[in-house]
């Protein structure tokens, strides 16, 4: 199974969801674009929160130095990002792919982060409740929808708002794979829980 995590914008909880299917799954982690914070990456971040041992973290196609929008972090470093260079690695283990931003993030003068999506993979959106996530939510389940691409499931990160959890739901017949609460801290025995939490419905995908 190869899982794409995308959220509705940046910092919506992208990297501890895909710490927790990680976990839950013990399957390997991919982020194909990385944009500043090479020392502290996602990749090094996943590594730090998941407990098991069968877990391969597989590089980034691309390592961009500045933490901004792929597209003018590979033009401040001189190169331009291609669609061809970006090469899925071979396992045989489950496979979590994590996107940068939002789906219309630009890679390029023409590519966004929503053309990384292949056909075989599993969508899931990371939705984090604030004033507009509704809108922001829909509409990045609309643009999947325009392009065909199903979606698997929506987590939901922050406290509990039943009401546009509910329109959310409600509107686009989405699978709720689970909440993650606004905890304090995330750390290995917290991803652990949440892992436990959500492994049934991450494994009936």
């Amino acid at each position: 199974m190869k899982l794409f995590i995308t959220g509705i914008g940046t910092d919506v909880g992208k990297t501890i969801v895909s710490s927790i299917i990680v976990e839950a799954l013990e399957a390997d982690y991919w982020k194909p674009i990385q944009a500043g914070d090479l020392d502290n990456s996602d990749s090094h971040k996943i590594q730090s929160y998941i407990s098991n041992d069968l877990t391969v973290i597989h590089d980034n196609s691309y390592k961009l130095n500045t933490p901004a929008s792929p597209h003018l972090a590979a033009e401040i470093d001189k190169i331009t990002i291609n669609l061809n260079q970006i090469i899925e690695p071979k396992t045989t283990n489950h496979l979590v792919i994590e996107g940068a931003g939002g789906l219309l993030v630009p890679l390029n003068s023409s590519d966004y982060i929503i053309d990384l999506i292949q056909k075989d993979y599993k969508v899931i959106v990371v939705s984090r409740h604030y004033l507009g996530s509704i809108n922001h939510t829909l509409l990045t389940l609309e643009a999947l929808q325009s392009r065909n691409i199903p979606v698997s499931g929506i987590v939901f990160s922050g406290d509990e708002h039943p009401s546009s959890e509910g329109i959310i739901l409600g509107k686009t017949n989405a699978r709720c794979i689970g909440r993650i609460e606004n905890e304090p801290y995330f750390d290995r025995e917290v991803i652990r829980y949440y892992a436990d939490k959500f492994r049934e419905q991450l494994q009936s995908l």
